[in-house]
C-alpha cells in the first residue's frame, strides 16, 4: 500500500494537483533535534532548476504539523505536509480518455474504475517522492555516524550528462540515467535473511520511487560473467574488512562492514514531445499524441536525493530492528 517499513515506518499521501503531498513518519525515537531548516538542503536538490527539469516550481516548504515540541522529536508521529501551488490542470485534459504511453495512466483508471486523480499523474506522480525525501532527513539523523551519498554517474547512455540532456531538449524527447549510492560506516549485522535481507528490504524501497527500473549491488550483473575467484573479497583484518567490494557490503543478506554499494537504472521520463502513437479509449482507435505540460527531459538529475533518502529510512528501520536485537 502507501505505507513502508517496520519499526521505522513512514506512510505517504497525496496527489500531484491535489491540494498538497505529505508524510507521516511514525517510529521515530524520541531527543532527535529537527527543525524546518534542517530539511531546505536535501528538499533544494530535488527540487527543478538545472536545464532538463521541470518548469513547475512549488516552495516546497515543509509544514510540521506533529511530533515535533522544542525542536526535538517527542517519539509521537511526525507529520509533515507541502501545499501545491503551482498547477496547471488543464494540461491533461486529454490523459481521462487518452492514456500516455510509459505512465500509469491507463492502469491507474482501470485498477481505480476511473475515479483515480488523472492531473499531473495524481498519486503516481514523482511530487509524491517530496515525502520520502523529508522522512529521509529524519532517518540520516537516526542512522549518523553511518553516511549516504548518491550521484548521477550517466543520462542517455554517456558520462557527458550536460551534452545529452541538451541533446533531448532540442529534439523534445528525454533521457534514462545511471545513480550510484554509496552508504559508508555500515555497522556489521544489519538486515533480516531471507525475507528481509538487506538487499531485498532495499530493492522494495527503490523500486517504490516512480521511474526505477533497475537495481544491482556491488558487482552486480557483471557477477554472471565472473569467477568464484574474481568474485570473492578477501577479508583483510577482523573487523571484516575486504580487499575487493564486489559484494557491495552485504554476504547472505546481512551487512558486512564494507561500503554499501548499489546502482539504479532511472528510465527516460514518459511524457515527452514527440509525438507518439496511443489508443483513444473513447473511439477505441489509435491516434497522435502530442502532449503538453510542463516536464523533465531527465528526471534522473532530481533522483539522486531521493536514492539517499530511500536508503536512510531502510538503515534506519534496519538498525532499529537491530538494537532490539542487541538488548535481548
Amino acid at each position: 500500500m502507501n505505507s513502508f517499513g517496520t519499526l521505522f515506518r513512514i506512510s505517504i499521501y497525496g496527489e500531484s494537483h491535489g491540494k498538497g503531498v505529505g508524510v507521516l513518519i511514525d517510529g521515530c525515537p524520541p531527543g532527535i533535534p529537527l527543525t524546518q531548516q534542517d530539511f531546505v538542503a536535501d528538499l533544494n536538490r530535488r527540487k527543478p532548476g538545472k536545464p532538463g527539469t521541470t518548469p513547475r516550481k512549488e516552495p516546497d516548504v515543509p509544514q510540521i504539523q506533529s511530533g515535533i515540541f522544542k525542536e526535538k522529536t517527542t517519539g509521537a508521529p511526525i507529520h509533515i505536509f507541502f501545499e501545491n501551488t503551482n498547477t496547471r490542470s488543464r494540461d491533461y485534459d486529454q490523459q481521462i480518455h487518452i492514456p500516455r504511453p510509459g505512465h500509469a495512466d491507463f492502469t491507474a483508471m482501470k485498477k481505480y474504475r476511473g475515479f483515480h486523480d488523472h492531473r499531473g499523474g495524481g498519486h503516481f506522480s514523482g511530487r509524491l517522492t517530496l515525502g520520502i525525501v523529508a522522512a529521509g532527513v529524519i532517518a540520516k539523523k537516526i542512522i549518523q555516524p553511518v553516511s549516504v551519498a548518491a550521484v548521477l554517474q550517466e543520462a542517455g547512455g554517456t558520462t557527458d550528462i550536460e551534452m545529452a540532456v541538451q541533446t533531448a531538449l532540442e529534439n523534445g524527447d528525454s533521457v534514462g540515467g545511471l545513480i550510484e549510492c554509496i552508504a559508508k560506516n555500515i555497522p556489521v549485522g544489519l538486515g533480516e535473511p531471507f525475507f528481509n535481507s538487506v538487499e531485498s528490504h532495499l530493492s522494495h524501497m527503490i523500486f517504490s520511487i516512480p521511474a526505477i527500473k533497475g537495481i544491482e549491488f556491488g558487482a552486480g550483473f557483471k557477477t554472471a560473467s565472473m569467477k568464484g575467484s574474481e568474485h570473492n573479497d578477501p577479508i583483510v583484518n577482523i573487523e571484516g574488512q575486504t580487499a575487493t567490494n564486489h559484494a557491495g557490503g552485504i554476504n547472505g543478506g546481512i551487512s558486512n562492514g564494507n561500503d554499501l554499494i548499489f546502482r539504479v537504472a532511472v528510465k527516460p521520463t514518459s511524457s515527452i514531445s514527440v509525438g507518439q502513437r496511443t489508443i483513444n479509449l473513447k473511439t477505441g482507435k489509435m491516434e497522435e499524441l502530442r502532449i503538453e505540460g510542463r516536464h523533465d527531459a531527465c528526471i534522473a538529475l532530481r533522483v539522486p536525493p531521493v536514492i539517499e533518502a530511500a536508503t536512510a529510512i531502510v538503515l534506519a528501520d534496519l538498525m532499529l530492528i537491530n538494537k532490539g536485537y542487541r538488548q535481548i
